[in-house]
């Protein structure tokens, strides 16, 4: 119980995704080694400035953990030129990765034998970021340490194009089905494997005031993304979509309010921007609302007192889940499908993959069949997730068992 964890591939908590994955991590580990050795866990992120902001912040100041932040090659001119040229001398493709750590790899010595742990969600499914995800898990392997792929979600497909990165960790943690098996099927060891849901199924819940307008049980969470428009395969079908859904709703539930939820605020992927439009569009009815930005733990909060969901960001989607609340996803990758599968034993009905919106009318459709069958998924999300959402802090028992 005295090894140092180095969590990086941390993005920053303008997504509140990647907030949530690191604050429920946080909140497992502090609970399950509060009476032994434990050393907080060193977060590596993109962006201290957001993590202080919101939830990570109050972590740091309980001393549960510290936050180093990457350095930003591209942004360094000088040390850009200078490792572009070493690079492209010697060929050492990592130096760009040592760089981008080198606050942290630089003071390895100083810590307990440590272990880098890469904070997985869905980055491996993106082909622009696996190069990148590769080299910085050769920049921790050099310097000795054990290591762990936590929480992650692959394409089947893919995964012997990963093989000899993914067989390299120590440890990985898997938080749906259809990429455990695809990684078991692609000669993956199990007992390298372990499968066990994402860990923001277990983020606490932080409720505050309500925005002006929002009914309690009768109002309907809506959150899209830029991430999501850009994977559909007509330009405008998504928007075009959530249009009709808004208007659906509102016509159909008498008296319903719909609460639009940003989950990412990134100037460059910010879900504000598709939101917004919404609101303008819907406001003079006096039944839709935009919710303003807030930390992972309070807009769960939020999340978890709407009657119905339907959401592109799988953390705001999570949040749903785990809360109980009758979910709709339009998603875009393997991960929303896994999820699904093992709430329900099936994504049919529950998830709608962007790429195959072909009318605008397809989420409305799709809503119908949540609403019809609105106390059964209630039902059955309230008779399963208790164990499911335990089941979600194995990824740090298991982590807890190399330290």
């Amino acid at each position: 119980m005295n090894r140092q964890l180095l969590l990086y591939m941390h993005a920053g908590s303008g997504n509140h995704g990647c907030e949530a994955i690191a604050d429920a991590t946080l909140e497992a580990l502090t609970s399950l080694c509060k009476d032994e050795n434990y050393i907080p866990p060193v977060i590596i992120t993109n962006n201290k400035e957001q993590d202080l902001k919101y939830g990570l912040g109050e972590r740091v100041q309980k001393g549960q953990c510290s936050i180093i932040e990457e350095r930003h090659i591209a942004e360094d001119f000088i040390p850009h030129v200078m490792y572009y040229a070493y690079r492209k001398l010697t060929g050492d493709a990592v130096s760009f990765l040592r760089y981008q750590f080198k606050d942290v790899l630089k003071k390895v010595s100083d810590y307990k034998n440590p272990i880098a742990v890469s904070i997985g969600g869905d980055n491996y499914c993106y082909p622009e970021m696996v190069g990148d995800l590769k080299l910085a898990h050769e920049a921790f392997l050099e310097k000795g340490m054990s290591s762990v792929l936590m929480g992650c979600s692959i394409e089947p497909d893919t995964v012997q194009d990963l093989k000899d990165d993914l067989m390299k960790f120590d440890l990985i943690t898997v938080r749906e089905s259809i990429s455990y098996k695809g990684m078991i099927e692609g000669g993956i060891p199990k007992d390298k494997v372990k499968l066990c849901p994402d860990p923001a199924f277990m983020l606490p819940v932080r409720k505050t005031s309500l925005p002006e307008g929002f009914e309690e049980g009768n109002t309907i969470g809506l959150n899209v993304s830029p991430m999501v428009q850009g994977k559909e395969s007509s330009p405008g079908i998504t928007m075009e979509n959530y249009r009709n859904l808004i208007k659906h709703i509102l016509d159909k539930l008498e008296g319903s309010k719909v609460l639009l939820v940003p989950h990412v605020v990134w100037k460059s992927n910010d879900d504000r921007e598709p939101l917004t439009k919404l609101y303008e569009e819907f406001k003079d009815t006096g039944r839709v609302i935009l919710a303003k930005d807030a930390s992972a733990e309070e807009l769960k909060g939020l999340i978890s007192r709407c009657r119905f969901f339907i959401g592109a960001r799988t953390h705001s989607t999570i949040a749903a889940y785990s809360t109980c609340v009758p979910t709709l996803v339009l998603g875009y990758s393997v991960k929303s499908r896994g999820i699904a599968t093992d709430l329900f034993g099936t994504d049919e009905n529950y998830v709608i993959p962007v790429q195959k919106l072909s009318t605008d009318r397809d989420l409305a459709k799709a809503f119908d069949f949540i609403a019809k069958n609105e106390d059964s998924i209630r039902g059955r999300l309230k008779e399963i997730m208790p164990e499911y959402s335990k089941r979600a802090a194995d990824n740090a028992r298991y982590i807890k068992e190399l330290i």
